[in-house]
């Protein structure tokens, strides 16, 4: 398909072919008849991306403080590709548009094929082709509303949300302060709801034209005489004021302050200083509330990706039924936006339609489809010849681990062809293929059934990794996962029968997890410096992970929680150093309540040869201390290794200090498992560690619920289904 995607390090916009978006469940599956183009929010976005390397930083000093914080943690040279990798990506523009649906998931019954809906969502509804929408993130389009005024939709319920929390009633006088886009969809709105409408802009031109559009009075901006002649056309000062104008200074604020009669209402939409004088708003005793885009459920994941809508008794006007209440005014005629809509741009030449917007155009169309013509494009798919000598890799996943670690890595292995790159929405597999030359881009599904993908990578987020693996293994694929194997017992016990399965029909399944401490260098040398030992091991690792808010993506069923998530990486470490299996887990957690979502843990691991292992897990800690300690004692010898940077092995009164360069183990865990695929060989772990792994980080979540150890880690082993005669 074809989508328009923003090129983060030059700021250009261009077409490009993406695959297109799979069908997940809870959501829909549209072919976009218009999109339309934010001319505040994708402006700014692409000016940003226009700016030199010193002009971004200036202009994100909060990404510039992530960067320092991740440089801390994880050197110079690791923070400096991950920027790298960052400006290299291609964005998703857009968030509002129409369309027809295609496909609905069995989840979702408000929607049919052939359904006119109208969607919003960044990520979403975006300057594509085709679009995947979860279900509250799309309405039904009136049937007299046409695709291209219902394309406003979600830029409409922006503008509807600002008036909301200015809590305007009928009859008050509103001043709208910035005449753009949402600005004049707020004028035709608040006429609507029986308000007297004064406008505020800077431009002349607008200014004009909001009268036009609807307002009873307008004036500029700055013009010496608007505050005192508003003030004569309120009679005692507006009511309400809404701000939809974009500025770094708190001018805007400050006028709209000025305007408002005493206890006033002030609403702020547009990305504005919120500078306002205390002694203008203290004497006027003024409500100030900002507007969150269009409406509750705005960046709450349970709402918009997993469809958990708000009881309408306690929350009336979701973004949902903002989009609703636009396109019912549409349909009744109270709005007109056919004028603000001049400008439309067919797919092929939609990449001028940005540059064309200046202060006399309020937006830009950019059209897709005629009516009635919906359907889905055939996938395609070139097979090559297989090379003995290689392994044709393809990549499910583009996110920043992906980018910024198992990307590049790959791409220095020689016997690796970096052949096809997935992703579910089509537009993040657009950008690794030209960031990382990826011979193409395919959907997961397509990726993973086609012949000429020798070996299957699963980069994708925690929850969807046993599913990949299972129908990875279906096609005999080897596949490499990114840590955690699975986030659910019921998800391990499936992979452990597909394996039993597979291998009562002869074939030997590759399944190899992204564990890749066990082999950083320091890792190796700790085992060497061990090796031949007769007693057990005493072993404890402290681990500086780090506060991550419980509505992190990590923290949510997508991830699993950190425990499944992160944890299981010095789970598998220990696993590795004492090399005898588990047999008994037991944890506790500090009482933090919610705050930290239980990931202050402290973890007692007992191996079968008798070697115990602490484990403490903190996320209440300060940045500044390094992340990552280890030390183990055993036969009067002890190892000590200090963030994989500074390794002391101690032994007979003498210590031997080996310095290493921050290496965690990536590259050498992926040359093993490209080495290991190409030459028709065993995992580089074992499959039983990889389950035991897991399934002690499992028992460690049980361990803390019930404040029980858990020695029983390993229901017996799964039966093989009999084979077929």
């Amino acid at each position: 398909m074809k989508a328009f995607l923003g090129d983060a390090n030059s700021g250009a916009v261009n077409l490009y072919d993406v695959p297109v978006p799979e069908l997940r469940s809870g959501g829909i599956l549209i072919r976009t008849a218009y999109s339309a183009i934010s001319s505040g929010t994708e402006k700014a976005t692409l000016e940003t991306g226009q700016k030199s390397l010193v002009g971004k930083a200036l202009a994100r000093p909060d990404l510039v403080k992530q960067v320092l914080d991740y440089a801390k943690q994880n050197g110079v040279k690791a923070a400096y590709q991950r920027v790298q990798s960052r400006l290299g990506t291609l964005t998703p523009l857009g968030y509002s548009c129409s369309g027809t649906v295609l496909a609905v998931t069995d989840d979702v019954t408000d929607f049919r094929p052939g359904d006119r809906v109208a969607c919003g969502g960044v990520g979403f509804a975006t300057h594509s082709e085709f679009n995947f929408v979860p279900r509250n993130l799309a309405v039904k389009i009136p049937d007299n509303v046409p695709f291209d005024q219902a394309a406003l939709t979600t830029i409409g319920a922006i503008a509807m949300q600002g008036l909301r929390q200015a809590q305007i009633a009928f009859g008050e006088t509103v001043a709208i302060v910035g005449a753009g886009l949402i600005g004049v969809l707020a004028i035709q709105i608040a006429r609507a709801a029986g308000c007297r409408v004064v406008a505020i802009d800077r431009d002349p031109g607008r200014v004009e034209r909001a009268l036009a559009f609807g307002a009873h009075a307008a004036f500029p901006s700055d013009d010496p005489s608007t505050v005192k002649r508003i003030q004569q056309f309120s009679r005692h000062g507006v009511d309400a004021a809404v701000v939809c104008a974009s500025a770094k200074s708190s001018a805007p604020v400050e006028l709209a302050a000025e305007l408002l009669r005493d206890r006033g209402r002030l609403a702020v939409v547009g990305a504005v200083g919120l500078g306002v004088s205390r002694n203008v708003m203290y004497h006027k005793e003024l409500s100030l509330a900002l507007s969150r885009s269009y409406g509750p459920g705005r960046y709450d994941p349970n709402y918009e990706e997993n469809g958990n809508d708000y009881p309408i008794g306690y929350v009336r006007w979701t973004e949902r039924r903002n989009m609703e209440a636009f396109t019912d005014l549409l349909s009744s005629g109270a709005l007109d936006v056919a004028p603000l809509i001049s400008l439309r741009f067919p797919a092929e030449e939609g990449a001028n339609a940005w540059a064309s917007l200046n202060a006399s155009a309020y937006t830009a169309l950019i059209q897709y489809q005629a009516e009635g013509n919906a359907s889905l494009p055939a996938p395609v798919i070139a097979a090559t010849p297989r090379s003995t000598d290689q392994v044709r890799v393809g990549c499910i996943g583009a996110g920043g681990f992906a980018s910024g670690v198992i990307f590049p890595t790959l791409r220095q292995i020689k016997a690796a062809v970096l052949e096809s790159v997935a992703t579910q929405s089509g537009h993040g597999a657009a950008s690794a293929k030209r960031a990382f030359h990826f011979q193409r881009t395919q959907t997961p599904s397509e990726l993973v059934a086609d012949a000429a993908v020798d070996a299957v990578f699963v980069l994708t987020r925690h929850d969807s990794h046993a599913r990949m693996v299972l129908e990875a293994m279906s096609r005999q694929k080897p596949v490499f996962v990114e840590k955690p194997l699975a986030v659910k017992r019921e998800e391990l016990d499936a992979i452990r029968e597909q394996f039993a399965r597979q291998q009562q029909l002869g074939h030997e399944p590759f399944v190899m997890v992204g564990f890749n401490r066990r082999f950083s260098p320091a890792t190796e040398a700790i085992r060497e410096f061990f090796a031949g030992h007769r007693e057990p091991m005493a072993v404890t690792v402290r681990v500086n992970a780090g506060f991550i808010p419980a509505d992190h993506w990590t923290q949510r069923d997508a991830g699993g929680g950190r425990i499944v998530g992160e944890f299981c990486h010095f789970v598998d470490w220990v696993r590795s150093v004492v090399g005898k299996p588990i047999v008994r887990v037991s944890a506790v957690a500090l009482p933090d309540g919610s705050r930290y979502n239980r990931d202050n843990i402290a973890v007692t691991l007992v191996h079968s040869d008798g070697s115990f292992a602490t484990l403490v897990y903190v996320a209440n800690g300060d940045s500044s201390v390094p992340k990552e300690q280890f030390e183990v004692f055993c036969e009067g010898a002890v190892a000590r290794l200090n963030d994989f940077r500074k390794l002391e092995l101690v032994r007979n009164g003498k210590t031997r200090t080996l310095d290493f360069k921050h290496d965690k183990g990536h590259r050498r865990e992926l040359e093993l498992t490209i080495d290991s695929i190409r030459q028709g060989g065993a995992s580089p772990i074992p499959f039983a560690e990889l389950v035991e792994v897991t399934a002690a980080c499992l028992a460690v979540q049980d361990s803390i619920s019930t404040g029980i150890p858990v020695s029983e880690l390993f229901p017996p082993a799964p039966k093989a289904a009999a084979c077929a005669q």
